[in-house]
């Protein structure tokens, strides 16, 4: 498909690309992101879609999924920025940076002690990548990224459980 086409496809159907983003929110520059994501989503297979009925079917489900990965994503972050504050309230003997260093240094080193891959695994996992998406980076089936995540979780946890919270 040449870029004229493209760009007249673009212009076309971006109306009904926004009427559909604006059914996940009402915040116009999180709709353009939603809109622009989606289509940088699509123009891998834009090729196989273009002249198929359900062109616009298949860009919404585009958007959905990416909608829906970034509120996950959103939510793992937040829960990890809530449980580091938790620690950091739950040793409220002392206020100091230092604590908080130390904090941070004991989840790095218990990270660290992680073998390289599982490192790998379980930082694409932070960063809010799906376990098919970590499979297919490092080649590997779902189920074994899965279980590596479950393991490295595991001790890290058992590492850490001077700061397990009540």
């Amino acid at each position: 498909m040449n870029n004229y086409n493209l760009n007249v496809l673009i212009k076309e159907k971006r109306g009904l690309l926004n009427h559909f983003a604006t059914k996940f929110t009402n915040d116009p520059d999180e709709k353009e992101d939603l809109i622009q994501e989606t289509w940088i989503r699509a123009l891998k297979s834009i090729d196989k879609f273009v002249h198929h009925p359900k062109l616009m079917s298949w860009l919404y489900v585009i958007m959905k999924h990416t909608y829906i990965n970034k509120y996950r994503k959103a939510k793992r972050v937040g829960e990890i920025q809530e449980t580091y504050i938790d620690l950091e309230r739950s040793n409220n003997t002392v206020h100091n940076r230092g604590v908080s260093k130390f904090v941070a240094e004991d989840i790095e080193k218990a990270m660290c002690s992680l073998t390289q891959d599982n490192y790998e695994i379980f930082r694409l996992y932070l960063d809010g990548y799906k376990y098919h998406e970590i499979a297919s980076y490092f080649n590997m089936p779902e189920g074994t990224i899965k279980t590596r995540i479950h393991m490295a979780r595991k001790k890290l946890q058992k590492q850490l459980k001077a700061y397990k919270l009540n």
